[in-house]
């Protein structure tokens, strides 16, 4: 299959604006005639929800928590890029489209970021205007900060809890849509299946998870915005819930999956503190604006410290290894997550960690406290503060943070074109769920960037364009494929339950991480790839005959709903493995050993890796099928990425 990416011809600049133009429109008493689902209450989806329905189109909601309030947007904390150069220090949207197109090591297409950077504009204007309470600095205008990556402040932010006053200003929106009638909301329902008629996306099959019933739900289109796929390393910064099931089940269906490997390391997360975790927490990004990062410069005082010998405060400044600070003066602290993560784990593997595993580095407040004073920085990230309190037991005013790097964000999910439409018309997906803007690395604050930018901004406009070629007539929930779909979807939940086997879910989703984390995680080889692959299929055959799935289908059962979920990462898995290993070269979050610079940098190969790779599944027990779709880079240059 030809990926055609329906990017607009003409300048950088004018694409969108032209392709707004250019595509056909839905007039507002016709609008009333399309029903359209959207799967996922997080800011993407309920950003698209409240947009469409403000629009006129009947929405169909779905989330499976008990509000949309509870989706994993809440737990960005750091901030939103956007380019307003309110600082007046250089910022502009071509930055930020450099920027993010230079983070991402160019693996991105550039007409996707450069749209991104344009309507960041539009994005705080809509968030003020909804009461989002970001910080403002004397003047009254509002502040910014610097996030890696970046040398300009265009982070905006509240406090260290960003995600959450943003997911609320969507979620009123989507309320105010909720009471009007405009949007139906089905709350702690799950999409097992996507329903396709003709060709096209036509609905979804879903199981309500307090009863069990398996019900099916029909639309003109479908939009998945359901998040990315992190907690297929066990251990990750993600919710517990968080999955990659509709998406996944999407795939199956034939959508494209692009970029599997393409896995965020966050380099600010407390370290794990054992086997009893179920996952990591998260230390914002903003926090690297002012703290330091180092580590004892000799293994011999690392040493001490780990076996409590000395303190932190009987290191001198010339026993300090700010590492990143030397190694890459122009950036400091604030090299992109990707760039700082492994030269954490280099200090970490030389045998400079801190912490008693010797997998953590400091993150220091000292210098910050002194230049501005304890409550300048506690009006910055107090919550923050108090959190790592809670869980470590220690002031991070008084000691420094220790951090260590772990599974974040996804850039790799679903293939979608400049339209955000997937590889089966009338599926789209929006945010983290598909793998449009961030390339091999995303820069931090762009996430909620990303997700409003898709909701509010650029699905209005591109669903309008399919829509208008799409005959208003109802779809029927009574068409056979729909029963059909239903169908397989109770033989699966079935089968599951049947197995009755004598491990636990848990057992396989931690095995299953660690294989991740071990051969696909912070560096990658050939030989381990290879090992991962094998592994991960033998973990599967046995999860198909040894999981123990308690309970009925009729109920309440957390245990059916992880093991479904499970269930498709032992796929994805493979698939991810699959992806780095033919990936022959390193580049942002994907970085394989045999391919690096003599400073121990990321090595692209742009002659024969400057693709998309997007995965066709083939079948049961085949091996999926590479489409590539060629990166044409007109506006920068590729060139070896360089922070120093």
């Amino acid at each position: 299959m030809i990926l055609d990416s329906k990017m607009p011809a003409g300048p950088l600049a004018e694409k969108w604006t032209k392709h707004k133009f250019n595509s056909k429109l839905v007039n507002p008493a016709n609008k009333r005639k399309y029903d359209v689902i959207v799967v996922g209450t997080g800011l993407a989806g309920a950003a698209a929800a409240a947009s469409l329905a403000e629009l006129g189109y009947n929405v169909k909601a779905f989330t499976f928590h008990d509000s949309p309030r509870r989706a994993h947007s809440i737990a960005a904390q750091g901030g939103i890029n956007a380019a307003k150069n309110y600082q007046n220090d250089g910022d502009s949207i071509y930055r930020l489209f450099y920027d993010t197109i230079k983070g991402g090591d160019y693996r991105s297409r550039e007409g996707n970021v450069y749209r991104l950077a344009e309507v960041s504009v539009k994005i705080i204007d809509q968030c003020v205007a909804q009461g989002v309470p970001f910080a403002r600095e004397y003047g009254g205008l509002l502040a910014n900060r610097s996030f890696g990556g970046a040398q300009v402040s265009r982070t905006f932010y509240a406090r260290g809890q960003t995600g959450q006053q943003l997911l609320l200003g969507a979620y009123s929106a989507l309320s105010r849509q909720v009471a009007t009638g405009k949007v139906k909301l089905y709350p702690r329902t799950e999409m097992m299946d996507v329903v396709m008629i003709d060709g096209q996306a036509r609905g979804i099959v879903t199981r309500n998870l307090i009863t069990g019933a398996v019900e099916t739900h029909a639309a003109h289109a479908v939009l998945l915005c359901t998040g990315g796929y992190g907690n297929v390393f066990f251990l990750s910064t993600n919710a517990m819930g968080c999955n990659v099931t509709a998406a996944w089940r999407a795939h199956k269906r034939g959508a494209y999956f692009a970029n599997p490997c393409f896995t965020q390391i966050h380099p600010t997360c407390i370290p794990v503190s054992g086997d009893h975790q179920s996952k990591l927490t998260l230390m914002s990004e903003s926090l690297r604006n002012d703290g330091r990062v180092w580590v004892p410069a000799s293994k011999e005082n690392a040493e001490k410290l780990r076996k409590g010998q000395i303190k932190v405060s009987d290191l001198k400044e010339v026993d300090r290894d700010y590492f990143l600070e030397r190694k890459y003066p122009s950036f400091g602290n604030l090299v992109p997550r990707d760039v700082a993560s492994r030269n954490a784990k280099e200090a970490c593997d030389d045998g400079r960690g801190v912490n008693e595993t010797g997998e953590a580095v400091f993150l220091d407040f000292r210098d910050a406290i002194k230049r501005d004073g304890k409550s300048v920085i506690e009006s910055k990230y107090g919550n923050l503060f108090d959190m790592y309190k809670q869980i470590t037991g220690e002031n991070p005013y008084e000691t420094p943070m220790m951090i260590y790097p772990a599974v974040h964000y996804t850039m790799g999910g679903l293939w979608v074109d400049y339209n955000l439409m997937t590889t089966i018309p009338g599926l789209y997906c929006l945010g983290e769920a598909n793998f449009s803007d961030h390339g091999a690395n995303r820069l931090g604050a762009s996430a909620l960037m990303q997700g409003l930018a898709d909701g509010y901004f650029v699905i209005p406009y591109t669903i309008g364009d399919y829509l208008a070629q799409t005959p208003p007539k109802p779809v029927d929930v009574n068409h056979p494929e729909f029963a059909k779909v239903a169908d397989e979807v109770k033989s699966r939940i079935s089968k599951l339950l049947k197995i009755n086997g004598k491990q636990t879910i848990d057992h396989f989703h931690k095995k299953l991480g660690k294989i991740m984390w071990n051969y696909c995680g912070m560096a990658r080889t050939a030989e381990g790839l290879k090992k991962a692959k094998a592994e991960i299929k033998e973990l599967k055959k046995e999860f198909w005959s040894d999981v123990k799935v308690l309970g009925t289908n009729e109920e309440l059962n957390l245990s059916l709903e992880k093991a479904h979920r499970v269930a498709d990462f032992l796929e994805l898995g493979e698939l991810m493995v699959d992806d780095a290993l033919n990936r022959n070269e390193s580049c942002g979050g994907h970085f394989r050993e045999e391919f690096q610079t003599p400073e121990g940098e990321a090595l692209r190969d742009d002659e024969n890796y400057a693709y998309v790779a997007a995965w066709k599944y083939m079948g049961e027990g085949q091996e999926e099928e590479l489409n590539q779709e060629p990166l044409v880079f007109e506006n920068v240059k590729l060139t070896q990425r360089s922070y120093k």
